[in-house]
């Protein structure tokens, strides 16, 4: 059968083109970035939806899915302010598109922007003459909570106040584009921004490569590059500081750490000492050379700023004062932010530059002075009222964010009059200005939304600023786009710069010859180690729980309890489940076998209950999901999301079946650890984690299953718990029997479910991990491996009583102890190494 022909597929692309934007109409009087003010589409927009068109309804629909998989395949996620649960992260299916002539005048606006928040920021925290000069008035400065006194007079690190700025940018009536806000403290969504394009550009792969879209990649080289430069020495340990998981934007910082090869770190992990700050790791302080704070400034150090952070390095000032750490951007870089200084940004810029802002900033009046004042006070009804300065509870409380005066009710207004008469100083008003908006697909069509650009401009090796040849758009759903804040209904959008000419191919990979190669990544930190420690240990704890509930089940199936000894062994796994914190120990005899197996399956309420584990499992990871791969953290995922679905009352088979399905994740999650993990230390933690879990676990199993009191039912259970049933009826022809089964539970070397083979991997790892003194003598955790391990090695199946049992589970839980008080280092008089062996 002959496919259509050329002039059939062009007639019927461009009658998907015709259908596809048609029915498209910008707002009334708001100027649109498909349309442009001549009524006519944009080139470059045409030029795309064209494209578009000639892949065919179906194909797009595919794509747009494919999208959407992707997002939820590697977990992109973010938290609204305030909210405890990630949500998937929102992006549009439609780019943003700016031609090459419009992304000139972006470029050189915000970079002149830039150098001139770089030059504000050095006078205000040196000499003071824009201050002294009458350029800026002293209480639009030092009303700011985040203009920082201990900062005076403190050059940075190679006397750069700003490594990286970003502007909030949105095309006015006038087709000209303002800044709406500037971002000098901890700029966020570069790593979103970078995420939007890999998905997008994926999916519409050859649409990117024909619109000649400008790459990221060497914008974030440059970055890296400039970072990097900072620092004193060759090859420098670069932090990313973060507060932590619980940050709303920690997904972003946990990517960006991966994909620039810094060293995530939260304030626990950072200690100064000697006139430098170090990093703690299981090798003991390692120096930070640049720290790129994702934290505002006033958290940065306890000791002279905010005393209640715990988010950031007491001392960090005193060290910064000396001169032996870079921080990027400069504490105290937040008080560029403040919306008391836009008024007077054209003034600055040319007693800075003796220019004119490329990108002029939206009419602003700071509410400080009179005249400015009664101005605002006269036109109140057609003004936007908003905080002066971040630190304003008074502000905040009346206005929140930003308020049209004209759109509140009269007492409100009056309201908001009073207080402005009476702490103008608290306020700024600006003019009121309908901003663009883009095309959006909702419901299998386009429409206009508002949207706000961020750009990004970061210094380069160069020492001169480069900006981002895209950004990170925000998107909202109301038509308002003063409002754009990552919430319910905003989505985000890739932005496409189109060059005229083919882009070159760049990635991040530098010269083969400018990189001596290693085999080690450095050294772990402490932190990293006990979340990867803790997440073996969790996931072992889930399989165990599940293994427990996964024979009940078949039990209670097969009505093994309807004699006496098979109650009996139902009891004990019960009463195992109990005591592990699965099921409320006093009911553990009122439940139903239903209820009962529901409850250990499902009870959010009990630490020990599968899907509880199974939380606590993706919590941990979710505190270093730099060091662990898409793969590996979607099935974590995975994992949670199968027991969270399943919290209705299940039928014992259903129960069985999900304990199946959990147990294949946990079993992935293993086999991943050791067929992608480097072997380095911390696969070692996570391989610790698991190997102390399982062995104690076994411990218990095989007192409660194993020892004198035993019948052959609770044999074959035991053997099942560990699951070696196979190999125990491949060895021995015989039914169970008590010495040949406790020798392959306790004492088999090659049984790779045995406490004995749990203790020589453990023996192993460990004899493999930094010393801190090499004076010849063994460290704790060195020497109760050894201790166990020789016991074991030693013993015979005749011989292993239940007390016996019990002293290898203590000293098991005691080598836990040991490992944790060892390389998990706490305080601020954390040990050095002597001596490295086995770094990370």
């Amino acid at each position: 059968m002959l496919g259509p022909t050329p002039g059939r597929a062009s007639n019927a692309k461009a009658r998907r083109l015709v259908e596809m934007t048609a029915a498209y109409r910008p707002l009334d009087g708001v100027p649109d970035e498909f349309i442009g003010a001549d009524g006519r589409p944009r080139g470059h927009w045409l030029e795309f939806f064209d494209k578009l068109a000639g892949l065919g309804s179906d194909d797009i629909a595919r794509r747009f899915e494919t999208i959407e998989r992707n997002i939820r395949e590697q977990g992109v996620s973010y938290r609204a302010y305030g909210e405890t649960v990630d949500r998937a992260w929102p992006l549009s299916h439609m780019p943003l598109l700016i031609s090459e002539q419009e992304w000139a005048v972006i470029e050189a606006g915000v970079t002149q922007r830039a150098e001139v928040f770089e030059g504000l920021l050095a006078d205000l925290y040196g000499g003071g003459e824009l201050i002294s000069e009458g350029y800026l008035p002293a209480a639009a400065v030092t009303g700011s909570a985040d203009f920082l006194h201990p900062m005076i007079g403190v050059k940075p690190r190679c006397g750069r106040y700003l490594s990286i700025y970003a502007a909030d940018l949105g095309r006015g009536p006038d087709g000209q584009w303002w800044v709406l806000n500037d971002r000098a403290q901890a700029p966020s969504g570069l790593g979103y921004a970078l995420e939007n394009r890999l998905n997008l550009s994926r999916a519409f792969q050859s649409i990117y490569r024909e619109m000649n879209v400008r790459r990221l990649a060497p914008f974030f080289q440059d970055f890296r590059a400039g970072l990097a430069n900072l620092a004193n020495r060759s090859e420098p340990r670069i932090c990313l500081h973060t507060p932590g998981p619980y940050s709303e934007t920690y997904y972003e910082q946990a990517y960006l750490a991966r994909y620039l090869g810094f060293v995530l770190v939260e304030g626990a992990d950072l200690v100064a000492r000697d006139g430098l700050v170090h990093v703690r790791t299981i090798a003991g302080l390692k120096r930070a050379d640049v720290i790129w704070r994702r934290i505002d400034s006033d958290f940065a150090d306890p000791l002279e700023l905010k005393s209640g952070s715990q988010l950031g390095v007491p001392g960090l000032i005193d060290t910064i004062r000396q001169g032996n750490v870079a921080v990027a951007n400069a504490i105290g870089a937040g008080v560029a932010e403040t919306p008391a200084l836009l008024g007077f940004m054209a003034n600055i810029a040319g007693r800075m530059l003796g220019e004119k802002l490329i990108l002029p900033t939206i009419a602003t009046w700071w509410c400080g002075q009179e005249a400015e004042r009664e101005y605002v006070l006269a036109r109140l009804q057609d003004m936007a009222i908003a905080p002066a300065f971040s630190g304003s509870a008074s502000a905040r409380r009346l206005l929140g964010r930003s308020v049209v005066a004209g759109e509140v009710s009269d007492k409100q207004r009056a309201a908001l009059a009073t207080a402005i008469r009476e702490r103008g100083a608290d306020f700024v008003g600006q003019e009121v200005v309908r901003l663009s908006t883009t095309p959006v697909w909702v419901d299998n069509k386009l429409e206009p939304r508002p949207f706000v650009l961020r750009v990004y401009a970061a210094v380069g090796p160069d020492g001169k600023f480069q900006v981002m040849p895209g950004g990170f758009c925000r998107i909202s759903d109301r038509m308002d786009s003063r409002a754009v804040a990552m919430g319910q209904g905003v989505q985000t959008a890739d932005v496409w710069i189109a060059a005229s000419r083919p882009v070159e191919q760049t990635t991040l990979l530098p010269r083969s010859d400018a990189v001596s190669i290693r085999r080690i990544m450095g050294n772990l930190p402490s932190r990293a180690a006990d979340n990867l420690f803790w997440l073996g240990r969790y996931i072992e704890r889930a399989e165990a729980t599940l293994r427990l509930i996964r024979c009940l089940a078949r039990r209670a199936i097969e009505n093994e309890d309807m004699y006496q000894e098979g109650a009996a062994t139902t009891q004990r796994l019960r009463k195992v489940l109990g005591d592990w914190g699965a099921v409320p120990a006093k009911t553990t005899t009122a439940l139903t076998p239903q209820m009962f197996l529901n409850a250990a399956m499902f009870n959010v309420d009990e630490f020990g209950s599968a899907v509880s584990l199974a939380r606590a499992s993706q919590r941990t990871a979710a505190a270093i999901r730099e060091r662990l791969s898409p793969d590996t953290w979607r099935i974590i995922v995975d994992l949670s999301q199968k027991l969270e679905d399943g919290r209705v009352p299940l039928d014992e088979p259903e129960i069985l079946e999900l304990t199946d399905s959990a147990l294949q994740a946990v079993a992935s999650i293993s086999g991943l650890a050791q067929e992608n993990m480097n072997r380095v230390a911390g696969w070692r933690f996570l391989e610790i984690g698991r190997r102390l879990e399982r062995g104690v676990n076994t411990c218990r199993l095989a007192r409660t299953f194993g020892m004198e009191q035993a019948r052959a039912a609770d044999f074959d259970v035991l053997l099942d718990l560990i699951d070696s049933q196979i190999t125990y009826r491949s060895r021995y022809i015989v039914g169970v029997a008590p010495y040949p089964v406790r020798d392959m539970v306790l004492l088999d070397p090659y049984n790779p479910r045995s406490v004995a083979f749990q203790i020589e991997r453990l023996a192993e790892h460990i004899a493999t991990l930094p010393v801190l003194k090499f004076d010849g003598m063994l460290e704790a955790p060195n020497r109760i491996a050894i201790e166990v391990h020789a016991d074991l090695k030693t013993k015979v199946a005749s011989c292993i009583t239940a007390e016996f049992v019990l002293s290898v589970e203590r000293r098991l839980m005691g080598l836990a102890d040991a490992v944790a008080t060892r390389y998990f280092l706490q305080g601020a008089n954390a040990a050095r190494a002597e001596k490295q062996v086995g770094l990370a």
